[in-house]
């Protein structure tokens, strides 16, 4: 697969698909617009499902100067809800700069959940605090909650948004995971990955619950000994995988990694793959 193909099969897709745009400035690298990470996602997994290869970066908002300001999309978010789960959505929406514009109470119209109180919320903020959040939403609301949003204008840069409050499992070695050692990491956060994946160094196989980053070795092994006792080779038990999507990924990555999407995977990585290269972009930075 090389990126003259990938250039095509953009080049069609703006035919058909009025919402995308597409800045083709280098050979290898293009920056691809569209209406939400739904929309992007879709695309994505369309081109997968043809058989391309491609690593994708986080998404980002369009800024735009005016006057001399720095400004960015800005949305207004409607949202219904059980009334047990308003204190969690508040509570996440707060952080991510949106500011709750309105609240209404009224009683549940879906049958069986007629004695439970239901709320209307409405909140407005930057399209950047919602990147990300609607997963978190499902799980907040244990998907009783329903989000709708609409674009409202450009308004003045609200500064910086900390969404992401985990941290990066890092593999530091390449090779087959084994279940023994993803079973002493699972106690550290949420994995991607299941044993016997072939990882590679540099590939981010969870994310850790501290909100660091955290260098690890997926495919050591239990050291084997002539000693044996009774209880001490229990059975293993696993926590399931978080299984990435792409519109997953596109939610839970860092600005410093990429998204690798091929036909037979889905896999996050970071940008440097060794500690090495890490360190000395950390310091240019």
């Amino acid at each position: 697969m090389t990126s003259r193909q990938i250039r095509e099969r953009l080049e069609r897709e703006l035919e058909v698909n009025v919402g995308l745009r597409v800045e083709f400035d280098k050979s290898d690298v293009f920056h691809v617009s569209g209406r939400g990470e739904l929309h992007i996602a879709i695309l994505l997994e369309n081109m997968r499902r043809e058989g391309y290869e491609m690593q994708v970066s986080q998404p980002q908002v369009i800024f735009r100067e005016e006057n001399g300001v720095r400004t960015e999309p800005f949305e207004e978010v409607i949202v219904d809800t059980p009334q047990e789960y308003q204190g969690a959505i508040i509570e996440k929406l707060g952080v991510r700069k949106f500011i709750m514009k309105d609240l209404k109470v009224h009683d549940s119209h879906l049958g069986a959940l007629a004695a439970r109180q239901q709320v209307r919320l409405t909140f407005e903020g930057p399209t950047r605090g919602l990147l990300g959040y609607r997963n978190q939403f499902v799980l907040d609301t244990k998907g009783e909650g329903i989000l709708s949003a609409r674009v409202v204008g450009f308004r003045p840069f609200v500064g910086e948004i900390k969404k992401r409050q985990v941290g990066s499992m890092i593999s530091m070695a390449s090779g087959k995971t084994l279940g023994f050692s993803l079973w002493n990491l699972q106690d550290r956060g949420v994995l991607y990955i299941t044993p016997a994946t072939e990882v590679y160094e540099g590939q981010v196989i969870g994310n850790t619950s501290k909100g660091e980053e955290m260098n690890v070795n997926p495919t050591k092994g239990k050291q084997l000994s002539n000693m044996r006792s009774r209880g001490a080779d229990e059975a293993i038990m696993l926590v399931p995988a978080f299984e990435l999507s792409i519109e997953r990924g596109l939610e839970v990555m860092a600005e410093d990694e990429y998204l690798e999407i091929t036909p037979k995977s889905v896999r996050l990585r970071k940008q440097q793959l060794t500690e090495i290269d890490r360190s000395r972009a950390r310091r240019v930075e």
